[in-house]
């Protein structure tokens, strides 16, 4: 189905060569100061207000964006005392008597905190050491997701450049997202009044299922995790002194997490960590699949290894490309992501350690309640302990996934146009495994609101791991379909009604 044109169309071709411009002579040079940044999120570094790392990103960005001088765009950075700063920008719609309490308006987000460096780095890169390389910006964060706040201004720059009509817009860019975006309720609190009758939401903190086309996340899974830890003895013993009699804090480990997963297959077994997957859902899945077909798992750097003169790949779960979506975006699955209690290798003697901790990572489907999940853990987890060691769950933290809601025809036409123009076919539909828990909240906050949902985290991205880069050309794209879809979206009443006629 097709959206109604515009009378003020914005041109597609001027649109991307604009952004295109912006990116090779701006946006790139910025993001490369800003990777060189270690501005890791307050759960990676708990003194990042004496840091200072996470307020120079933000104030960075927010010095680029005034020194673009958008009509009628302004901007301040939000701070409450003990939380981490917010960017929020206001652009006026260009309606006339367009007001905040009135007018349809466009949500733009995004997040400037990273991930920790993590290890296996190739040689000549680095997790602060930007390098641009065929097309791609190296380093953590570019794409997860520095670029949002200067893609979007880009964005607002095509439709100001063309004096395309366009709603009023507002964007909201925090830097505490990789720590569950703990700090952000308050802040949305207390803008709520500013953030105006949301309409539109553009996320760009999401991913894509290639390069060759727009991506829409149709659904994000919940998340809880915290720390497993067993304690047997106060302190480390001889091993060939106690071994046998003292059981192994790891041995006891293992038995209390298969409470929780079936190690033979990784099914989760509480039945409450499970949901039905809803038919449409079912339905653009393997859709999806058709498109992507064996990159849904063949994407991934799997390990390998000569075996009698042949090489042997480590194995997925699944061949399946239906299953490898559905298994990545709609079960459960437990991680282990870190680890105390270990002496390296080279300092290992032969010691019965006194006890093991875990860091676990539960992904959960999007309808699941993850706060219930993590109580639910605790009792598994901590109740009747063998040979009553000391069993502990605790740091938790938890956020519930999100299913997208159903797309309104202007919606559906204006990504198929903006995929179709910068990338030659129709939108993409997928489901995503990361969690970004602003979705439900601003889907609860802005119940009609459309949710545009998207990223540049395609394949071999790597995001939170080594090699972490920003597909420049796919963003470059994503830019100029930001402000084609914006453009192309109701802003009055009549227009909305129009637009459901022609369709």
């Amino acid at each position: 189905m097709n959206a109604r044109i515009p009378p003020h169309a914005l041109n597609t071709t001027q649109a991307l060569e604009q952004v295109s411009q912006k990116w090779d002579n701006d946006i790139v040079g910025q993001l490369k100061d800003y990777i060189a940044i270690p501005a890791k999120s307050p759960m990676f570094a708990p003194d990042w207000a004496e840091l200072g790392l996470l307020d120079t990103v933000l104030r960075n960005a927010a010095a680029w964006v005034e020194a673009q001088k958008v009509q009628g765009l302004k901007l301040e950075i939000v701070r409450m005392q003990g939380r981490t700063p917010v960017l929020f920008f206001e652009v006026e719609g260009t309606q006339p008597n367009a007001n905040a309490a009135t007018s349809p308006t466009v949500l733009m987000y995004g997040h400037l905190d990273k991930q920790p460096e993590f290890e296996g780095w190739r040689s000549d890169l680095g997790p602060w050491t930007p390098k641009y390389e065929d097309g791609k910006l190296y380093g953590r964060g570019g794409a997860d997701d520095g670029y949002a706040v200067y893609a979007s201004i880009a964005a607002v720059q095509a439709l100001k450049s063309q004096n395309v009509p366009h709603p009023r817009i507002v964007g909201i860019i925090e830097t505490a997202e990789e720590s569950g975006s703990r700090d952000l309720l308050p802040y949305v609190d207390a803008l709520r009044h500013r953030l105006g009758q949301v309409e539109l939401v553009i996320c760009l903190d999401s991913g894509a299922g290639n390069y060759d086309q727009l991506w829409l996340t149709t659904s994000l899974r919940g998340m809880a995790s915290g720390t497993l830890k067993v304690e047997i003895l106060t302190e480390g013993i001889h091993s060939g002194d106690a071994s046998g009699l003292v059981p192994s804090s790891f041995r006891i480990m293992r038995q209390v997490l298969d409470r929780l997963e079936d190690s033979a297959t990784g099914r989760m077994l509480p039945a409450s960590f499970h949901c039905d997957v809803p038919a449409e859902r079912l339905a653009q899945a393997k859709a999806t699949a058709g498109i992507l077909g064996d990159a849904t798992y063949s994407r991934f750097p799997w390990a390998h290894h000569d075996c009698g003169g042949s090489t042997l790949v480590a194995l997925p779960t699944t061949t399946d490309p239906v299953q490898a979506l559905l298994k990545r975006t709609w079960e459960p699955t437990l991680s282990v992501t870190g680890a105390e209690g270990f002496p390296t290798l080279q300092n290992a003697g032969n010691v019965l350690r006194p006890y093991t901790a875990f860091k676990l990572s539960l992904r959960l489907p999007p309808l699941v309640d993850a706060a219930s999940c993590v109580q639910e853990m605790k009792r598994l987890l901590e109740d009747n302990a063998p040979y009553q060691a000391k069993v502990t769950w605790e740091g938790l933290s938890s956020s519930s996934g999100w299913n997208a809601p159903g797309m309104t025809p202007w919606f559906e036409g204006a990504l198929n146009a903006a995929s179709r123009a910068h990338f030659g076919s129709d939108c993409g539909y997928i489901g995503q495994g990361g969690t970004i828990p602003l979705m439900n909240l601003l889907s609860q906050g802005f119940p009609k609101a459309q949710m545009m949902v998207c990223g540049v985290l395609g394949p071999k991205s790597n995001a939170h791991g080594p090699n972490e880069f920003l597909h420049v050309p796919y963003a470059k794209k994503l830019t100029a379909a930001v402000a084609q879809v914006i453009a192309a979206m109701p802003v009055t009443k009549s227009e909305t009604q129009g637009e459901a006629a022609a369709v």
